[in-house]
């Protein structure tokens, strides 16, 4: 766990990279877009956020710096669709958002028949404005790979489509060649992680299983992933640049396979995913991997070097600082 960076010095790395297979994408419409898993953290005020933004201001400012969100809150309550419609409209169509799927879709499931049809209305508004970029369904340890699990996927990737939808499933007996081929008939996307080396957790491979890649950093504390008082410890981690220097060669294998690849941060606790989610930017940027793309609207300058397209935003300077952790929504396993 790294505390502190360079951020004008890269290293090389030598990390093997998994192999990719998926139908080639068109010629020239591979995208990179880098966000944050949540935004509107009370103690990302400092080491992000000016101390006195008002939170309603808060997306805007994120949206000026990064293309991506990641929104976690739809797992603990589904929002009116007007919620979701005056989200979308204070981004001003510079970010694409990824909607988490409610705990009654994923972790209890009594409820489902319940939940779903007000989750896929509250979708509705980002839907018609063109921002709605995939939806993150996220399965718990115990969701194993079993013949009932494997029916309950397929039913739930019938039920959300068109909505293009990634799978992150946190028990490792999914992590075969037979889920892969799964999802890819499915036409779902296979969720890629970066999460503690820790028994029966999935191993950081890479798959590409459909025309878009989804990548969750979650940090990598073994110490808190299993044992913690609260539950944003087990996601309180920084990356060192060695660290996500790892990651380039596999963000640019799925970059090449697919025509667009989200890359977001969970490790939210004090600024981390933000000082993350700015060093990858600065890493892709400065050609050691994938390249990114600009944000939805308005267009930024980009690179004249052929491949898949790039633009990154003017991003500040921000490190975590020393502060009083404030009590952060909670992110089940």
């Amino acid at each position: 766990m790294a505390t502190e960076h360079s951020r004008s010095q890269l290293f090389n790395t030598g990390a093997q990279v998994n192999s990719v297979v998926s139908a080639a994408p068109p010629p020239g419409s591979q995208t990179i877009k880098v966000g944050t898993s949540g935004f509107s953290y009370p103690e990302w005020k400092g080491p992000f956020y000016p101390e006195k933004l008002p939170q309603q201001q808060m997306l805007e400012f994120y949206a000026r710096h990064f293309p991506a969100v990641e929104i976690n809150s739809t797992y603990y309550h589904i929002p009116p669709p007007r919620n979701m419609a005056a989200m979308a409209k204070r981004a001003e169509g510079r970010v694409e958002f990824s909607v988490k799927a409610h705990q009654d879709m994923t972790h209890t499931r009594d409820k489902y028949a319940e939940a779903l049809p007000s989750f896929r209305a509250a979708l509705a508004p980002m839907r018609e404005a063109g921002v709605l970029g995939c939806l993150l369904v996220q399965f718990p340890f115990s969701f194993k790979a079993t013949a009932a699990n494997t029916d309950f996927l397929r039913r739930i990737a019938s039920d959300l489509a068109p909505d293009p939808v990634a799978v992150e499933i946190r028990h490792r007996s999914w992590t075969t060649d037979e889920t892969f081929a799964l999802l890819r008939d499915l036409g779902v996307v296979y969720c890629c992680v970066d999460e503690p080396r820790l028994p029966n957790l999935p191993p950081p491979v890479v798959r590409a299983t459909s025309s878009i890649a989804y990548v969750r950093f979650h940090g990598r504390n073994r110490q808190k992933w299993w044992t913690h008082a609260e539950a944003w410890e087990r996601y309180d981690y920084l990356y060192s640049e060695a660290e996500l220097l790892e990651w380039l060669p596999k963000i640019r294998s799925l970059a090449e396979a697919t025509q667009k690849c989200y890359a977001f941060f969970n490790n939210h606790a004090r600024g981390q995913a933000v000082t993350n989610a700015q060093m990858l930017i600065n890493l892709l940027s400065a050609g050691r991997g994938a390249r990114l793309a600009d944000p939805i609207s308005p267009p930024l300058p980009c690179s004249p070097a052929p491949g898949p397209r790039y633009c990154w935003p003017e991003v500040p300077d921000i490190r975590p600082r020393a502060s009083s952790l404030l009590r952060l929504e909670r992110n089940l396993c």
